[in-house]
């Protein structure tokens, strides 16, 4: 697989069991990427390779929680193995806590959270530099899914919310520390895409006013799409931060 795939551009895609990340993973592949599957549980990769039909063999599935560091190491040394390079990370794994009153949340809840949405970003993105500064071209790209959260909170959503905050963070770290190694760093922030973690805004959502509402939602489709625009950007521009949502969500205004 290596050989036949040098000049073929390579991305990670964590999180590809479901939702965004299978729907992005998908479209990587269907441009012309090779690409590596991760997530914690099998089934779902396996589910996202039978939708890629005959391009599952440009793709490879590793099992990886994002949270611990020697799982992390295990899926960029496949990935290394595979397709014998990397030019595109795209840290989309996460999670949410249940929305309770912040007093009410258990340290277990808030950890899980700052596990796979914040260390996890951290530890990928830290083995996708040191592939990326020690390849032959040196450099690459890291897409970080951050969220509409990163900028205005929902009630009840503390750990979600600070985790996202701190992804923030990281991407404008990455993008200063890359530069010499001609890594650049992006944050997509995602609005209300319609995927199975946004299925109750049919039933309705609070709002910080005290109201429920059903929430707009849009094809996640058109995130998959920005995110194979991002990934075919060249080394020398990039797309800082994006924002893309439903038109009409509340966001702009919200609280």
């Amino acid at each position: 697989m290596t050989s036949e795939n040098q000049a073929t551009k390579v991305a990670i895609v964590t999180g590809a069991g479901t939702g965004i990340g299978r729907a992005s993973a998908l479209a990587l592949l269907r441009d012309g990427f090779s690409v590596a599957l991760a997530g914690r549980r099998m089934e779902p990769l396996e589910q996202t390779m039978e939708q890629a039909g005959s391009l599952a063999s440009q793709a490879i599935t590793v099992s990886t929680d994002v949270g611990n560091p020697d799982s992390v190491r295990d899926l960029f040394a496949k990935t290394l193995e595979s397709f014998g390079r990397l030019d595109v990370l795209f840290n989309n794994a996460g999670t949410s806590a249940p929305p309770v009153l912040m007093e009410d949340l258990t340290y277990e809840q808030w950890q899980r959270a700052v596990d796979a949405n914040l260390t996890g970003v951290f530890l990928c993105t830290q083995q996708a530099i040191k592939m990326m500064k020690s390849q032959d071209p040196m450099g690459g790209r890291i897409i970080n899914n951050g969220s509409i959260s990163a900028y205005a909170p929902r009630p009840n959503s503390a750990p979600y919310t600070a985790t996202k905050h701190g992804v923030t963070g990281l991407t404008k770290s990455t993008s200063l520390d890359g530069r010499k190694y001609n890594i650049a760093c992006s944050q997509i922030d995602i609005g209300n895409a319609a995927t199975e973690m946004t299925e109750p805004m049919n039933a309705g959502i609070v709002q910080p006013y005290g109201e429920v509402i059903v929430e707009p939602r849009f094809d996640v489709k058109h995130v998959a799409d920005a995110i194979v625009y991002i990934a075919n950007l060249p080394i020398d521009t990039n797309v800082q931060f994006m924002t893309i949502m439903a038109t009409n969500m509340p966001y702009i205004g919200r609280g």
